[in-house]
């Protein structure tokens, strides 16, 4: 890579950003990355936003940039796509809204595929943030399809995580699904002047009062109407409040403590997985599986066959 590459990510100049993000999609897992030669003293706040979907979640992304745009601060945006990059799904919901921004030197959208990951946040989207940070963009934002373990996986990702709900979107029961009470950090009743929108609201509430006893604070719960720019200013209010609390009790360092870790565990463990995995061992895989009686197969004798090698 080229010294001018990484001088034009450094100056937040577009195309060299979106050539250094290719270059770390495609760079292969554990060689020299990319990245290794970039280095920033930037600390971009990171925030994920998931939610069901229909819950507006690309709508509030959307409301959010603008405000972020006139406080002042620059935005970078990672919308993971559960099936294609080059789908608009994924990416604010349409194209229009994409070429909205797109001579805009203080926005920065991509879109990525999750290539089959099970939480929905595309494989190397957390690298892809990293060339976001070193760009100096003030905020890195992450929008995915809530889908179950999608919830855990973007809050891994993100400093802060707002959940996004609609009046549809259910009981007790469905609120406590997934863990939604203990990844989140900001709740959002999105499609506000909907039936029931305070109601679910009262009830998130009394839930999260309940469940944040642990000297844990206790999530905000946001109403919006992200299609009429309603509650947006206050949510955003709410989330500078949160990160100078989360800076005072050390709990912001703690979190991206706790995210390299686990990156770097990923990575090696995801390294040694395809280092394990010869043909000769898939091969020994399939002989031991044609052989074993599938109504009593012992998985650990087969792992032992294969260890044996």
């Amino acid at each position: 890579m080229t010294e001018e590459l990484l001088k034009g990510v450094r100056n937040n100049d577009h195309v060299c950003i979106s050539r250094l993000i290719t270059l770390v999609e495609n760079a292969p897992l554990l060689e020299k990355s990319p990245l290794q030669d970039l280095n920033s003293n930037k600390k971009s706040i990171r925030i994920g936003i998931t939610g069901p979907p229909g819950a507006g979640k690309s709508t509030l992304t959307n409301e959010l940039i603008e405000t972020i745009l006139a406080n002042g601060k620059t935005v970078g945006i990672i919308a993971v796509d559960p099936t294609s990059p080059f789908t608009g799904g994924s990416l604010l919901g349409d194209r229009v809204r994409m070429n909205k921004y797109m001579w805009d030197d203080r926005v920065f959208i991509r879109s990525m595929g999750s290539h089959g990951d099970l939480g929905g946040l595309a494989h190397k989207s957390q690298d892809v943030s990293d060339v976001l940070e070193a760009s100096g963009k003030d905020f890195i934002i992450f929008e995915t399809v809530g889908v179950g373990q999608g919830e855990i996986d973007i809050a891994s990702a993100a400093d802060i995580t707002i959940v996004v709900l609609v009046p549809e979107s259910g009981d007790e029961i469905q609120l406590m699904k997934a863990g939604l009470i203990e990844i989140a950090d900001i709740f959002v009743v999105n499609k506000s002047d909907r039936s029931g929108a305070n109601k679910l609201a009262s009830l998130l509430k009394n839930i999260l009062h309940y469940f944040s006893k642990n000297n844990r604070k206790e999530p905000e719960v946001f109403n919006v109407v992200s299609t009429k720019s309603i509650g947006i200013a206050e949510l955003y209010l709410g989330i500078q409040n949160l990160l100078m609390l989360m800076k005072d009790n050390g709990t912001l360092e703690q979190r991206r403590i706790s995210r390299s870790k686990d990156r770097v565990y990923n990575k090696v463990s995801e390294y040694l997985g395809k280092v394990f995995w010869t043909s000769n061992k898939k091969d020994k895989l399939k002989k031991v599986l044609k052989l074993s009686d599938s109504k009593s197969l012992n998985i650990n004798w087969v792992i032992q066959q294969i260890l044996s090698e």
